[in-house]
């Protein structure tokens, strides 16, 4: 839907939804004037306009407020401004019965996971980009929040000196006695000594905090210094589903373990140019880890974070990307949204920050295409 605002500038295309009904109170079923209408398969999509009428002419919904009651379903669709609609399918109609997502494929159905009635062993997933900036922290605790909130049981582990996973979970890493680094280098160190449980509940903690940073130089002298962490995670495997390592942004030493440690890699990758310039680089680095180190890793995908559809730069580097990788790009798009920044002040997930923001969902999509990909195989 196209919209011409005050500016005279075009809003982005809408966003079809379907109701959460998990989330719903009998109250909040019932229809609402002019706040939905019926796509053509049937689902209630979000009017990209406001309410027109009174002091609201021509003010936009905002999707990261939506009306108490209302909830954005993780199977939400996105469809793209007409513009770039036409470069993805011959005409509009085709590309909504088709379902063409973001990428400019046609976007496959992501069930909602059943429950698990026993957990373990667990998949280990490094989120590594050695660049920093493109969202691999805030990848890596929501992907972990959306799983968890599926009910699998998963572990966080903040491999980066820097602690930002620490923090973005609400824990202060100046004040930790005991981190991932004394996991690493103390013999006799157990897990259960370091391990914190966040508020997100079936979801925990390895810690960092500076002192990671020493673990690299005393790593060197080390026999077999690359499998360290692969160790250290070893006895945790059986009690959790998903264990996800929230990498440095380099490719030294710590980053070699997660690989190492690693069934499968996911690679945030920020929509704009320089971070793509760096993709092929790491991706020869998990070769040389597979060859060497880790036979069983595995690129799982290339999830295109912080992306605009309103601007030709993010448009062309996540085509760019798609023509690159095909496959291993990830059908969910984590677009752009002011509530990423607020939930790292806030030290909590966005599932439970802003649960029906449209990044909320996006997540939650992401978490069932991981889940997906796992049972494929």
């Amino acid at each position: 839907m196209r919209v011409q605002g005050p500016t005279g500038l075009d809003a982005v295309g809408s966003v079809a939804v379907r109701t959460f009904a998990a989330h719903q109170s009998p109250q909040a079923i019932r229809p609402r004037a002019k706040t939905a209408h019926q796509s053509m398969d049937g689902h209630h999509v979000n009017a990209m306009a406001g309410d027109r009428s009174g002091d609201n002419r021509g003010h936009f919904a905002d999707y990261d407020d939506l009306p108490e009651g209302h909830f954005y379903d993780p199977d939400a669709e996105y469809e793209p401004d007409p513009e770039y609609a036409a470069t993805l399918a011959p005409d509009a109609a085709r590309q909504r019965r088709e379902r063409v997502g973001p990428t400019g494929r046609p976007l496959p159905y992501f069930p909602i996971p059943g429950p698990l009635t026993d957990h373990g062993p667990a998949k280990i997933i490094a989120m590594c980009n050695q660049k920093g900036g493109v969202g691999k922290t805030t990848s890596t605790i929501n992907l972990g929040a959306a799983l968890a909130e599926y009910g699998r049981r998963v572990l966080l582990v903040d491999f980066d000196p820097q602690g930002a996973l620490s923090v973005g979970l609400g824990v202060n890493p100046m004040e930790l006695d005991l981190t991932v680094y004394n996991l690493l280098m103390e013999r006799g160190m157990a897990a259960d000594e370091v391990l914190l449980k966040t508020a997100v509940p079936n979801m925990d903690l390895l810690p960092s905090n500076i002192d990671l940073s020493a673990a690299e130089v005393q790593l060197v002298s080390e026999v077999a210094r690359e499998s360290t962490l692969q160790r250290a995670l070893k006895p945790l495997m059986a009690d959790y589903d998903y264990i996800v390592i929230d990498c440095q942004p380099s490719l030294g030493l710590l980053t070699v373990n997660a690989l190492t440690a690693a069934h499968k890699v996911i690679v945030p990758l920020e929509c704009e140019f320089f971070a793509l310039r760096g993709v092929a680089l790491l991706t020869e680095t998990i070769e040389k880890v597979q060859e060497r180190l880790n036979p069983e890793l595995e690129l799982d995908g290339i999830l295109a974070t912080m992306y605009d559809s309103r601007t030709v730069h993010s448009r062309e580097v996540l085509a760019r990307v798609v023509e690159a990788f095909d496959d291993h790009v990830y059908h969910t798009v984590i677009g752009r949204t002011v509530r990423f920044p607020e939930t790292t002040v806030a030290g909590e997930p966005i599932t439970t920050y802003a649960s029906n923001s449209v990044g909320a969902a996006a997540y939650r999509q992401l978490a069932r295409e991981v889940l997906a990909r796992c049972h494929a195989e």
